[in-house]
């Protein structure tokens, strides 16, 4: 086991500990609003979906996105390209 900090281990190539559990939670969430916004977009106006790849993003990172970051995913998603964010029960380290 690797201790990097107070509440974040990393312990056979996975982060462990009380931070490791709360991105996990933001990656699991971010990735269900993700989700909804691909099953929506078709009724939504490019603002809308926009705003709401935006919020995304920023559940999961907890800064604010690149605009190139969330314009590219916006776009991809209005042409009808399936995003996948997967987020399995652990954490892996590089």
């Amino acid at each position: 086991m690797t201790f990097i900090e107070p509440g974040l281990y990393v312990r056979n190539g996975f982060a462990e500990g009380p931070l490791a559990d709360a991105a996990l939670s933001r990656a699991t969430r971010a990735g269900q609003f993700l989700d909804e916004l691909q099953e929506q977009a078709p009724t939504m106006t490019d603002g809308q979906l926009r705003d709401g790849v935006y919020r995304a993003l920023r559940r999961f990172t907890q800064e604010q996105p690149r605009t190139c970051q969330v314009d590219s995913i916006t776009a991809l998603i209005r042409r009808g390209v399936r995003i996948d964010w997967p987020a399995s029960g652990r954490l892996p380290c590089a």
